[in-house]
């Protein structure tokens, strides 16, 4: 489990208020937005999003402006102090990450490399 008080993921209200829309629309209930990390991609990792119809016995749960977030115990350390949020432009629209662990990303956007946290780049003392 994270820290006590300490989010693991945070959503902007961008954010919130899209998943709060998406979730409101659905037939069937809906217990958490469940995301994590998956190996592929040219860049080694790739975000993954889904709607969760039951929180897992081992999930990390973050409620963040309304929204419950549900994280994978495995993919904890990749998003530790992680902003998601949600953008719109002319082009395209969609969720991005702020992540304090990715280190780069592919050109096409698809993909990422991230360094799980330490002690250090969270500014725990050592």
């Amino acid at each position: 489990m994270a820290a006590s008080g300490f989010k693991v993921v945070t959503l902007t209200d961008s954010a919130a208020e899209r998943v709060r829309s998406i979730m409101a629309r659905s037939e069937k209930p809906i217990a958490g937005l469940r995301v994590g990390v998956k190996n592929g991609g040219c860049a080694g990792m790739s975000y993954t999003m889904e709607y969760a119809d039951a929180v897992g016995p081992h999930d990390e749960v973050v409620e963040d402006k309304g929204v419950k977030i549900l994280i994978d115990p495995k993919a904890i350390m990749f998003l530790l102090g992680t902003q998601m949020d949600f953008q719109t432009s002319k082009m395209s629209s969609g969720f991005t990450f702020n992540n304090p662990n990715q280190t780069s990303a592919c050109g096409c956007g698809e993909s990422v490399a991230i360094t799980p946290a330490s002690a250090e780049r969270l500014g725990a003392p050592a």
